[in-house]
Formats: structure tokens, sequence, C-alpha cells
């Protein structure tokens, strides 16, 4: 019965978004107070509705009903019931309900915080939320229904889930990367009902910089956990792929990158408006299409769903009529998203667009990267590679300037300034960077002209972020999006260096070995101790314990090898001993002939900078969102209504906006 609920209610939620979409936009347009008024209760209904239906589906996989054809494909009686409840999105047809939940959470999460904005303006943001609701309703219902039935014959037992997904992990990583997915569609929101209502100005921009704070951290939160997660669970050390899943999720990360310091110059300074709205309509659509890669059946990943071309059709289609319809918009509005905000060639202003043009070509390199193998064999030209070797050099060359004027940028001031006023304060940054890259050359060997740069740069990007604290906290109490923005720039900075040491650092070796052998790495001894072999609740596997030392330091690993049942699959679970200056990396192979085995042992310096650069970052944008100037927003009927508001409120709140312009 509940399976039938679930159903009935994503039915009625089609209903409903259908008249969101609709009657708040011809409300606010028509100026019709009734349908304006329908906005809010529609949204809150829309999300009642997804979670009864989102609870179904959870409940029918932790009460195994095997009945409903999605959880019998995905589960198993002997799965434990955290794997059973993180199945719920371990396949195709519940990763979209799980998908559609969060869209409603996030309209809801609009809905609520709005209070101070204008109705009008309300209205349209959630018309273009329940416009993007409705077309992934409708693919889940009539392509990916999740609460089909097996009838009249269902299995006695399920499929088990993929022993991929089988991970702590992987529970709260889809969640985390959904959520910030689905978040640029806020942003993107913000931008369409902006260019329909044509009040693209400094309010507007104010408003959308905390949601895409927000959806920017969550989508770093579930990048950095993918690259954990493939760094202990597939074996082989490797912490990114350059995979065309991997980067379908970087490119919406690098344009919701741009479009947080866009949006800082559209609200501080009026300018970039047009950058703004597209970055807004980009990193969305980005969004979608990573959506499309990933079930469209065009490419092999560990990352992709197997799913039929039919449905990767239907989100093309739908892709095609987002973007075409937002950038016609765009088009239609051109005249209002002119800026008349002047600044000269040495200013903040300048350098952010530098940062803005870089982050937009690394894009368009990562973009064309991943849909050129795929375009070349669809139109029959044959199957050719481009892998991580041209995204690696590509990056390299990218992060110079990036990282230059991502450090300069805080110093200069706003629409002009002379680069003699500050050029003694870049070199504080000189001596520790000059310090680290001595040290990495004599005790790490690193001597690779990028890897060496890149360590060097950072480190002086986190010199000046320190310095600039230091300074700027003297003057003034600096405001707690600052920190934020300087705890964004110190992980950037960690994450620069643990990839640079990393890439060119890191030891491992291959072996045959059997128990009572040893190996030696990196002045670590790893000797083979033994094999135990070991039921799991769906598996069975092989512990190989190793004790591992190098003089003053000796601890012991345990990495296995697993045999699931149901699927025929063998994973590797790898055996790390973590720390901040370096891991010690163990994964097993194959058994070979007798009692030998193929073993892969590592030594990986600063590897954990890399995620805790994406920690820093997460920290970064979580310490904006808790500015209290994005608790206390000036509402847009004070300020582009001031004959309602009064002479008196108008007057106090340009003095306000010019107070904070002035503060920044």
């Amino acid at each position: 019965m509940l399976p039938e609920i679930g159903h009935f209610s994503l039915l009625i939620s089609l209903v409903f978004s259908v008249c969101l979409a609709i009657f708040p936009l011809i409300g606010a347009q028509k100026k019709i107070v009734e349908f304006v008024a329908l906005a809010k209760p529609l949204v809150y209904a829309n999300f009642t509705l997804l979670s009864v239906a989102f609870f179904c589906l959870s409940w029918a996989f932790y009460h195994n009903d095997f009945s409903v054809t999605y959880v019998a494909m995905n589960s198993n009686s002997d799965l434990p019931w955290y794997y059973r409840l993180s199945a719920v999105w371990g396949a195709h047809e519940g990763s979209l309900l799980l998908w559609v939940w969060i869209l409603s959470l996030w309209t809801a999460g609009v809905a609520f915080f709005s209070s101070s904005l204008d109705d009008d303006d309300v209205a349209r943001v959630l018309a273009v939320m329940g416009f993007i609701a409705i077309g992934f309703l409708a693919f889940v219902i009539f392509t990916s229904n999740p609460f089909e039935r097996t009838f009249p014959m269902f299995p006695i037992d399920g499929r088990d889930l993929n022993p991929l997904l089988q991970d702590v992990g992987l529970i709260i990583h889809p969640p985390m990367l959904y959520m910030g997915y689905v978040g640029f569609s806020v942003a993107f929101a913000f931008a369409v009902a902006a260019l329909i209502g044509g009040k693209l100005d400094a309010t507007w921009a104010r408003w959308s910089r905390p949601w895409t704070l927000s959806a920017w951290g969550f989508l770093t939160a579930g990048i950095t956990l993918g690259s954990w997660w493939a760094y202990y669970e597939l074996g082989w050390g490797g912490w990114w792929f350059w995979d065309p899943v991997e980067n379908a999720s970087f490119m919406p990360w690098l344009a919701g990158t741009a479009l947080i310091h866009s949006l800082a110059v559209t609200e501080k300074r009026g300018a970039f408006k047009s950058w703004t709205v597209l970055l807004a309509i980009s990193a969305f659509s980005l969004s979608l299409l990573g959506t499309f890669l990933v079930r469209s059946g065009i490419l092999v990943s560990v990352h992709a769903f197997a799913s039929d071309p039919t449905r990767g059709l239907f989100i093309l289609v739908y892709l095609l009529i987002v973007i075409g319809g937002a950038l016609t918009l765009y088009a239609w509005r051109a005249d209002k998203v002119v800026s008349t905000h002047r600044y000269k060639l040495f200013s903040r202003e300048v350098l952010l667009f530098v940062n803005n043009v870089l982050l937009v070509a690394a894009l368009v390199v990562v973009l064309l990267g991943t849909l050129l193998p795929l375009v070349h064999k669809e139109i029959g030209l044959g199957s050719i590679s481009i892998g991580a070797p041209f995204f690696d050099s590509v990056s390299s060359i990218w992060f110079i300037p990036f990282i230059i004027a991502l450090s300069i940028g805080p110093f200069v001031r706003w629409k002009q300034d002379r680069f003699s006023r500050i050029k003694t304060k870049l070199f504080v940054g000189a001596v520790p960077a000059a310090i680290v890259a001595i040290t990495c050359y004599l005790m790490l060997q690193i001597n690779t002209f990028f890897s060496l740069l890149g360590v060097v740069l950072a480190t002086w990007l986190a010199a000046l972020v320190v310095y600039e604290l230091i300074t700027s906290g003297k003057k003034n109490p600096l405001p707690l999006s600052h920190w934020g923005m300087s705890l964004g720039h110190l992980g950037f900075a960690a994450l620069v260096i643990g990839i640079a040491i990393t890439k060119v650092a890191s030891v491992d070796k291959s072996v045959r070995i059997s128990p009572g052998q040893s190996v030696t790495v990196n002045n670590y001894e790893f000797k083979f101790t033994a094999v135990e072999q070991f039921e799991g609740p769906n598996y069975s596997a092989y512990h190989a314990l190793f004790d591992v030392s190098n003089g003053s330091d000796s601890f012991s690993l345990k990495a296995e090898k697993r045999y699931y049942k149901m699927h025929s699959n063998v994973m590797t679970e790898a055996g790390i001993d973590p720390g901040l200056w370096r891991d010690i990396y163990i994964s097993l192979g194959e058994q070979l002939d007798g009692d030998a085995w193929a073993v892969t042992a590592n030594v990986k310096p600063f590897v954990r900078w890399i995620w805790l650069g994406g920690v820093l970052m997460v920290l970064g944008s979580i310490m904006c969102i808790l500015d209290k100037r994005y608790r206390k927003i000036l509402s847009w009927r004070a300020q582009r209504q001031p004959s309602e508001a009064g002479p008196v409120e108008s007057v106090s709140a340009n003095k306000v906006i010019e107070q904070k312009v002035k503060f920044e």
C-alpha cells in the first residue's frame, strides 16, 4: 500500500508544480494578489508530498519489500539496514527521487526565508523553481518510476546493492553532491526572476549570494567526499580520475566559484551584471549536463548509472529547453543587464574579472575535454581518449595567473588603486614561500618546475591571507564573511600544496609477496605477517595483516579483498595509516600461486592536505552564510518602492548600503 501512496504523492506533486509554475507568475505580472498568495502554500504542499513519497520508498527498502522492482534490483535481506536506506539513492530511479525531493527542500527554504522580499519577486522565483520541478517530476513519473511493482510474481530476495556503493562515504556523498547540484537552481531562479521583473540590481545579487554560497559549499563537500572515497575504496591510492562523471561535478563547481566572485562585484559595485546572470544560468545548466552524462548511457564510468538512451534523450531535451529559454530571456532583457559602473585598469574589479575569465577558460577546457571523445564516437569517427596528462598539463598552466590574482585581490581597492601602494605588502609572503620551496626541494626531492612553483605560490597565498587578516583586523572588527573568504582562500592554498606534492613525491611499489616476507618503500618496511578469512553480512573476505616500521615509527595495517556473493564482484579495502604529513597505504591485489599475493604499497606525502583544503573551503562558505548581513538583509520593498516605504525609510536604506560599500 505504501508504494501506491508514494506514487500518488508524486502525481499530485506534479499537478501542484504546474500550478506553482503558472499562477504565481501570472499573478506577479498582472498584479493579481490572490495568485501571488498561492506560491508559498503550493511550495509547502509540494515539499510535504515529496517527503511522503521519499519516506514510502525508504520504508520499502528498510522492510525488504521486494514486490517493488526498484527494491528487488538494489537491495538484499542480508544487507545491513544503513546500506538498505542508502540504497534508496543507489541507482537511477531512487537518485532521481532524491534529486526532486532536494529541489523541493531548497524551494521550501527560499519560501520560508523570503519574508522581507517583495511578494511579486518571491512569486517569480518560486514559479521558476516550480517549472524546474515539472521537468524532473515528469521524468520520474513517466520514465523512471521507483514504485513499480513486480506483481504478480516477485522474488524472495533481492539482487543486492552495487558493492561499490556499500560504503559509509557513499551514504553521504550523493546527498551532498545533489544538494550542490540542485542548490544552483536557486541562483538560476533568482537570475531568471530578476530578468522577468527587470530588477537586476544590488539587492538581487545580495539575495542570491547566500544561496549560491550554500550550493557551492555543498558541492565542494560532495566532491571532497567523492575524492576521499575513490582514494580509500578503489585500491590504487588515486584521489582523482579526470573521469567524465567527476568532470561533470567539477564544471558546475568552477562556474559556481566564478559566480560567487561575480555576485560580490554586482552586490557591492553594481558591475558584472551580465557575467552574474550568465554564470547563474551556466552553473545550473552544467548541473543538468552532469545529470545527463550520468544517466544517458553514453559513457562508461564507475560513477555512472546504467540507463537506457531514451532517458538520456529526455534530459537532453529538458536541458535544451532550460538553457534555450533562459538565454532567450537574457537576450530579450539585454538592456537591463548593462553595467554603468566604471573602474580603472588596476582595481579589485579587474582582478576579479581576471579570475572569472580564468575560471571560465578552465571550465571550457574541461567541458571540451570531456565531451569531445563522446561526440567523436557518436558521429562515427572512432574512439579517442583525452585523459589525465592533458587535464594535468592545462591545470598546471591555468592555476599560475589564477593564484596570483587571488593573492593580490584582497589588498587592492575597489574602482582604482596603485601598485606602488601594495607592492611592499606582497613581499611579506616571499620569505615563507622561499623556506617551503627549499624544504620541499631538499627533503621531498621535488624538482619538477610546475610542482615546485605550485607549492611556492600556494605558500605565498597562505602567508598573504594571514597577513591581510592581521592588518585588517587591527583597523576594524572583521565581519564573518571576511573570515569565511580568507578561510576559503587558505583551503585553496592547502589543496594546491597537497596536489603539487602528492603528484611528484608519492612512492609506490607493486610486488609479489608471501606471509613472512618484507618489502621496503621509501624507508618504510612492510612485513606481510598473515592472511585471515572473514565472513561479512553479505560478503566473504581475506584480511592481509602487515607490520610497518621505519625505525622511529611502527604500526599495523589491515588490507582486505572482499567477494560479494550476489554480484560475484571483488572489491578492495585498502589499509591506511593517515597522517598530516604522509599516508602509508597498502592494498591487496590478486591471489597468486601458493600463498603469494600481489600487493601494492604506497607512501603518499601531504595527500591529506587535499581534503583538508576541501574542508576549509566548506567551513569558509558556512562562515560567509552565517554573516549577520545575510540574516538581516534589507527588504526589496524598502529599496525598490520608496514612495510606499516612505522617505525616511528609503534614505535610511540608502545610507546603510553606502556604509556597507565603504566598509567593504
